[in-house]
């Protein structure tokens, strides 16, 4: 059985397989935020081992700063949109499905999410976009030659990319709405009898009425996938590539899925040799505390201390959300 390491050294394993011993060159297709932060420990880790790292990125992109990383090299292409714009656009996106998003039915999570989720989708096109047809750009990274492409399988593009250049390509990922990408384009079985739908807030251990509910959580969402989603890209691929083709057909072609979570916490469902968890690798040893922290701490006493954090999209926290979160805290005998 594969371990979380295994899959890496799928990637960092280059060396000595290309020309006479050099390293390999990885192009990176990015997604901002936390996902960023996860994508970067694995070009940490290539650097480190001697691999040439190149992050193709918009001149738009909010937390990817080239300014900041020496060891690794950026594409900058020209976009539309400024960054406060994908920062409002991505802000949206993440409100609406971690504050405001009611899961008591279907039909309030369509109510709710359905705009927001397709102007994102859109944006990611629009970026996608920007870059293939950048005809000096793309000859540019041709030329290059690289020997793998690394992306985000959440932010569309990598697999076109990979299909323009003839490379082979490896996803990192967290999940999709409903699990669509895993399951439609990486083929990842998807029984809706015992495996409950993201979002569905069901578990494996369904009544009768609990397997249909499943069931229609799975439709719905193939629905959308097709109709909405899965339609604008594919016209869109067909164009750029001059012949009939899907999203679905190129994500398909993935080498291997890095799942970034641990199987132990998903349920249990039949997986793939090409999805592979590698959960906890932005996990880094712990440094000791600041002065004032460390006081913080030993001054909890028997009831010890609560640490709560939240992601890089934090100041997307709507102020009800805040005051209610404060007020719990405020309940707990945990200093915080």
């Amino acid at each position: 059985m594969f371990t979380k390491w295994t899959s890496i050294l799928l990637l960092i394993q280059l060396n000595c397989y290309f020309s006479c011993g050099s390293c390999g060159k990885v192009l990176v297709w990015p997604m901002d935020y936390s996902h960023w932060m996860n994508l970067k420990t694995i070009l940490d880790e290539l650097v480190q081992r001697g691999h040439e790292v190149t992050v193709l990125t918009s001149s738009a992109s909010v937390i990817v700063d080239p300014n900041k990383i020496t060891t690794i090299k950026f594409e900058i292409y020209p976009t539309s949109f400024t960054k406060d714009e994908l920062d409002i656009i991505f802000m949206k996106w993440l409100e609406k499905w971690t504050y405001e998003l009611p899961r008591s039915t279907l039909w309030a999570y369509d109510s709710k999410m359905q705009k927001t989720y397709h102007e994102f989708s859109d944006t990611v096109q629009k970026l996608c976009e920007d870059a293939v047809l950048n005809k000096k750009l793309m000859k540019k990274l041709k030329e290059s030659k690289f020997d793998l492409i690394l992306g985000d399988a959440i932010s569309p593009c990598t697999e076109l990319l990979a299909e323009l250049f003839n490379l082979p390509f490896i996803y990192s990922l967290l999940f999709t709405t409903g699990n669509r990408y895993e399951t439609f384009c990486g083929g990842l079985p998807h029984p809706p009898s015992y495996v409950p739908v993201l979002l569905s807030e069901l578990s494996d251990k369904m009544t009768f009425m609990e397997r249909v509910t499943n069931m229609l959580y799975f439709l719905y969402f193939d629905f959308v996938f097709e109709t909405f989603n899965k339609k604008k890209w594919d016209q869109f691929y067909s164009e750029v590539l001059g012949k009939p083709t899907t999203l679905c057909e190129l994500m398909g072609k993935a080498d291997v899925w890095l799942m970034r979570r641990y199987w132990d916490f998903d349920f249990p469902r039949p997986y793939l040799p090409t999805f592979q968890f590698v959960g906890g690798l932005h996990c880094k040893p712990a440094k000791p505390l600041p002065e004032e922290m460390e006081e913080f701490v030993q001054s909890s006493g028997e009831d010890g201390i609560v640490v709560f954090t939240l992601g890089s999209m934090v100041k997307s926290l709507p102020e009800e959300k805040t005051n209610m979160i404060a007020s719990a805290i405020a309940k707990i005998p945990q200093k915080v």
